[in-house]
């Protein structure tokens, strides 16, 4: 494509050189540059991609994006000062695909809890309905059946793109794709042209990267403000920022609750540890899934197919066949023990996983809970997660989770802070998470409850760098003697 197309929407500070070129492709990782390519320089957190500007040129790249120009200018590179290279990357990317997001229905969801679940189930209920259509998500990206690895909650701009290319390329006619803080906040997502958005709730998370709570709602407030007035907004009321995500939005607001008074509600009728039957609308249905946490899923998932006009049967039918998401309360039995691991790595999200187990056991069984914090990531929720799991669990084994850069011991330790002497005689710590599970399934007896929260899905363990294979779902089966 030529050069002058790829820029177009892009706010340009100033060029030197021409526009009138052929770009052949469009990195921001030098390594990657082929000769013809275009090198958008990104200032990140890390490193500054202003720095690898002449070893791209070296590589063959042609044209040069920068928020800081060059001193040592070479002629017959094409360089473009912009005032934010996230957001340009995510332009150009979209022009160089032909802005693929225009010709599929593209559903965003954010929130701190739930989006993998909702994509999950969203492809899920669609792919029952005979339409084709794509997810990207946390777990995989998939365009129809075609399973693409995942390494981001919502991947890179070019990322986006490429794969929404290919999406509309295969015929897909949806595309259900997880929207993070971190993607908005770096402009991943500018320029999309959503046609509806989902927020499921909100909660402490990621303060690490968002200094204070007001800084992480107002990313997420972002996304809807940005939103068109031919699109529409699907919001959890029961949230107490579900409103105030909408305060600037031109979308139209649809709410969905189980609380409160809105446009969709549902109830829960029962639960059991195989499924629940739930009141959607005045109708009662089985679903597979489990929780008051599922049950909100559930729900917007059911208002999205309405809303793009498909029937009660149709719809109902479908989500009465749906499966939990790799990793999301994903539940294994032996031995009459019941295994459950879950992706709840945010204080709210492992109190619902554990009230929900706490409301269907009959109290006379033990429930211990193996649970771990990441390393460099939000520490003022390492005591809250080991309070929560101490008062509502039998037993607790603090183990590490992904520790990356940080010694396993002193995260346990930050979430041994949260907890009072009569906490901590619940407490067993097992830096080795192998160990740490082995040993829960050691103490469970018959009938007894083992949950394992904090990775889910996670097929590794980031330590120091590197990431070495683990699953907490194959180490409970090997634990508990269960063969696939």
């Amino acid at each position: 494509m030529r050069l002058k197309d790829l820029l177009y929407k892009v706010s340009i500070l100033k060029v030197i050189g021409s526009t009138d070129l052929e770009v052949l492709d469009i990195q921001f990782d030098s390594r990657k540059i082929i000769s013809g390519s275009l090198f958008v320089a990104i200032s990140g957190d890390i490193t500054d991609g202003h720095n690898y500007i002449e070893d791209s040129i070296l590589s063959g790249a042609k044209v040069i994006i920068v928020e800081k120009t060059p001193q040592n200018i070479n002629n017959l590179i094409t360089y473009v000062k912009v005032s934010n290279s996230n957001q340009a990357l995510a332009i150009i990317a979209s022009n160089f695909y032909n802005n693929p997001s225009e010709k599929i229905k593209l559903i965003g969801v954010t929130g701190t809890n739930g989006k993998t679940t909702i994509v999950s189930l969203l492809h899920q209920l669609f792919r029952f309905l005979n339409v084709d259509s794509g997810m990207i998500s946390t777990i995989h990206n998939k365009i129809s059946n075609e399973i693409i690895p995942s390494t981001h909650t919502t991947p890179d701009a070019l990322q986006i793109n490429y794969l929404l290319n290919r999406m509309v390329e295969k015929g897909c006619e949806y595309c259900f794709m997880e929207v993070s803080s971190h993607a908005i906040c770096q402009s991943r997502i500018k320029g999309l042209d959503f046609i509806a958005g989902i927020f499921t709730n909100i909660t402490h998370d990621h303060l690490d990267y968002h200094n204070t709570f007001a800084d992480y709602r107002d990313v997420k407030k972002s996304f809807f403000d940005s939103l068109s007035k031919s699109a529409f907004a699907l919001v959890n009321k029961d949230d107490k920022n579900g409103v105030k995500m909408l305060e600037h939005t031109k979308a139209r607001k649809i709410f969905y609750s189980l609380k409160s008074v809105s446009d969709y509600q549902c109830r829960i009728l029962e639960s059991q540890f195989d499924g629940m039957l739930l009141n959607i609308n005045k109708v009662d249905l089985w679903v597979k899934l489990i929780g008051g946490f599922n049950a909100y899923n559930i729900l917007s998932v059911y208002a999205i197919a309405k809303e793009f006009g498909y029937s009660d049967y149709q719809v109902l039918t479908a989500l009465s066949l749906l499966e939990t998401a790799e990793g999301r309360f994903e539940r294994i039995q032996s031995r009459s023990i019941t295994a459950i691991v879950d992706y709840a790595h945010t204080d709210d999200a492992l109190k619902n996983v554990l009230s929900t187990i706490n409301n269907i056991r009959t109290k006379t069984e033990e429930l211990i809970t193996v649970i771990g914090c990441g390393g460099d990531r939000d520490k003022t929720k390492r005591p809250l997660m080991a309070e929560i799991a101490c008062n509502l669990s039998n037993q607790v084994i603090l183990t590490s989770d992904n520790p990356r850069s940080e010694n396993p011991e002193t995260i346990i330790n930050d979430m041994i802070k949260g907890l009072d002497p009569i906490q901590k005689r619940k407490v067993l710590v097992i830096t080795d998470r192998r160990h740490a599970i082995r040993t829960a399934c050691k103490l469970a007896k018959a009938k007894d409850i083992v949950l394992v929260a904090g990775k889910g899905h996670e097929k590794y363990q980031e330590i120091n760098g590197e990431k070495l294979p683990f699953d907490d779902l194959e180490e409970l089966k090997e634990s508990l003697n269960i063969n696939n």
